[in-house]
């Protein structure tokens, strides 16, 4: 920041500090709110609102030291933190003129966006020794650039950590960005923690959203800070944080000096956790079961060896990973290796795990069964068994009838033989073939989705290529109807297309690979990401899939590329994060992407109050609170995602019936539509805004 914009423009005379304090009192008064800060219904749009993620000089990521005039003041890390290990200090020894501040950063990495017209409440905990410390503003013009813009409160004198908030005036127009942060002009310390920072205008019926580009594309922001892991491996944990899993990440160097990594990532402190993993869990399965742990079954052990003797080879091993205390469990070794297999979970809680190669490199024909019951892998003779290769991260979707549709989606090289795709009934054991899947060679890497609502049960496979003979990704896309008495594929709208490396748009056939779909609240599906050939090439175009009009609409594109070894997921405010890509010169990109669709730039999001039991049964009623009219209701399973696979997402409906702001939710009483776990509850608008999801359980 310029010293010379942060308040240069006046002193800190006594007429000025006098009608300062009346105009924050007015203020304060005509929008009649308490210290306390209520109850939320959006994302914090704040980076690094806890200061844990340090930076160049050990200063918090996102934050930036400023002011003027003679002042003496000193800034620092405090360990007298509200939450989590850091808060922010400045101590000024002598006042003088002019001001002292922490700020937030003048960067999109950084800085808030923001719609003209909204207004926005923003919050903090803090500890201040002298009145003399203010909650300051700026803003970016996009005519002008950064420019002062307002005082809003001044702090009361507190030895102990107290909550503060303020509303925002309406946001001027031609303002995209903001930033603020606590200024002090007085002899004393100030201690701040954990900002806030929501979007607080109610929607109006009939206004539209006033967000510019914003309103229809969304919008992509890359955060200033890395993953600590090569996250190849993505599972939303059912307390709304992220295990990344690594592994030796694609790393034979790692792997010779076993060192296996994963992490833990909370979304709203912006905090990572290193987490100490047991085995190369580089490229093995994994699915969450009922009670929240997450099954991971297979992975790596061996890279290819130089001679040409072996290639990567599978391991057998399984554990349990549990979020409560974030550890691997150690449970009993599968039949066979496995890398590169899937994971159904079925309709009794029960998984179901195909293909990968063995510890010889070859093909696995050994179809895994773990019980629920016994928390173990069954035995090989008390599993059904067809001997069938189905390839690597084959992509197996749970059917309302209990029996498994494989997509045709997999990695690495040609599709299975026949149609390339088929139904599987483990009771019978039986395998039927499903017919007309487009250029079945050409869906290496493509991804499938069970379809919004599951109820429908319909599937969208999307894009894919060939690492074999590395032809250009195609733009295909395939649906098919599950309920059907035969079901049979049929061609979709191609995908948009896009641009490629060096920004050359892509003509003809060209499409993708590595291919992201991500199922949103409001019943749409993001497409994102995805490269023209085998780890390279990446293509930057981004759609919106609707499956009522069937039609891909082009949106924003995230501007890291996301090719091999990248995932992007729903997260349970609404938006979308995506991570990692791996070229073939070894690299990994370690940045963190987040999208946040244009329902978020919609007005205020409706707000769920109150849940009468999170603890949900099959075939139930339940009962939940929410702040206004809403459209629908929904239940969206987490993430576990890595390779364009994740046969297990789903978005579940739930029939509403209304009595004012009372919701009576009709649950599923079939267990195969949305089988026993954790789930995201959301409630949306009749304009397709959702509310922040709140975690239920349905057993």
């Amino acid at each position: 920041m310029v010293e010379l914009r942060r308040h240069s423009r006046f002193s800190r005379s006594p007429e000025r500090i006098l009608t300062g304090l009346l105009s924050v009192l007015v203020l304060v008064l005509a929008l009649g709110l308490a210290n306390a800060r209520p109850a939320h219904a959006s994302a914090n749009l704040v980076v690094n609102p806890g200061f844990e993620q340090l930076g160049s000089g050990n200063w918090p990521v996102c934050w930036e030291q400023s002011g003027w005039g003679s002042n003496t003041a000193a800034f620092s890390v405090s360990s007298q933190s509200n939450t989590g290990s850091h808060a922010m200090q400045i101590t000024m020894t002598a006042a003088g003129t002019g001001d002292r501040k922490a700020m937030m950063t003048e960067n999109s990495s950084c800085a808030p966006a923001v719609t003209p017209g909204h207004q926005y409440l923003l919050g903090l905990d803090y500890m201040t020794s002298t009145p003399d410390s203010v909650v300051t503003m700026f803003r970016h013009d996009t005519q002008n650039g950064w420019q002062y813009w307002t005082d809003l409160k001044t702090l009361p004198v507190s030895a102990t950590y107290a909550q503060t908030s303020v509303e925002t005036p309406a946001i001027p127009a031609n303002t995209d960005m903001v930033t603020w942060g606590v200024s002090i002009y007085g002899v004393g310390t100030l201690v701040t923690d954990d900002y806030t920072m929501y979007d607080a205008t109610a929607a109006v019926t009939g206004t539209g959203c006033s967000a510019g580009t914003a309103c229809t594309a969304g919008v992509w922001q890359t955060l200033p800070f890395n993953s600590p892991v090569r996250s190849i491996h993505v599972v939303l944990l059912k307390n709304g944080k992220i295990l990344m899993v690594a592994g030796s990440g694609n790393d034979p160097n790692a792997f010779a000096a076993g060192t296996f990594t994963s992490a833990v990532y909370d979304p709203v402190a912006e905090t990572f956790q290193v987490i100490p993993t047991p085995s190369d869990m580089f490229c093995s399965g994994h699915v969450q079961l009922a009670n929240g742990d997450v099954l991971i079954l297979g992975g790596n052990a061996a890279y290819p060896a130089a001679d040409g003797s072996h290639g990567y080879e599978g391991l057998n091993s399984s554990y349990l990973f549990d979020p409560d205390t974030n550890t691997y469990v150690k449970v009993n070794n599968l039949n066979d290796g496995h890398w590169y297999p899937s994971a159904t979970e079925l309709g009794n809680g029960d998984v179901l795990a195909f293909g990968g190669l063995k510890a010889d490199s070859t093909g696995s024909v050994t179809a895994e069964y773990f019980s629920a019951a016994s928390n173990s892998w069954l035995p090989l003779n008390q599993v059904n068994q067809t001997w069938s290769y189905w390839g690597l991260y084959p992509a197996m979707i749970l059917r309302q009838d209990g029996t498994l549709f494989y997509t045709g989606s997999h990695v690495f090289g040609n599709n299975i033989s026949g149609t390339g795709s088929d139904l599987y009934n483990y009771t019978t054991n039986t395998i039927t073939s499903v017919s007309g899947l487009q250029d079945k060679d050409n869906r290496d890497q493509s991804m499938s989705v069970l379809l919004p609502p599951a109820q429908n049960q319909e599937v969208l496979t999307v894009g894919g290529g060939n690492v074999s003979t590395n032809v250009d990704a195609n733009r295909d896309t395939d649906l098919i109807n599950l309920s059907a008495a035969t079901p049979t594929y049929t061609a979709g709208p191609q995908l948009p297309q896009g641009t490629v490396t060096g920004g050359a748009t892509e003509t003809g056939t060209q499409g993708k690979m590595y291919v992201s779909l991500v199922v949103l609240p409001n019943g749409k599906v993001l497409e994102t990401g995805g490269g023209l050939h085998d780890r390279e090439d990446p293509v930057y175009e981004a759609s919106m899939y609707d499956p009522i009009a069937n039609t891909f609409t082009p949106v924003a594109a995230d501007q890291v590329p996301r090719t091999y070894h990248s995932s992007a997921f729903l997260l349970p405010d609404g938006r979308v994060m995506a991570i990692g890509n791996n070229p073939g010169d070894g690299s990994f990109d370690m940045r963190v992407s987040v999208y946040s669709p244009p329902y978020l730039f919609d007005g205020a999001r409706p707000q769920i109050t109150s849940v009468g039991s999170t603890e949900w049964h099959y075939g139930s009623t339940q009962t939940v609170t929410v702040d206004r009219t809403v459209g629908t209701a929904e239940l969206i399973r987490p993430a576990a995602v890595t390779h364009s696979s994740d046969p297990n997402q789903r978005y579940v409906a739930l029939p509403v019936t209304a009595n004012g702001n009372t919701l009576s939710l009709n649950v599923t009483s079939n267990p195969n539509l949305a089988p026993p776990g954790w789930y995201m509850l959301f409630v949306t608008d009749a304009n397709g805004v959702p509310s922040v999801a709140t975690w239920v359980h349905l057993t």
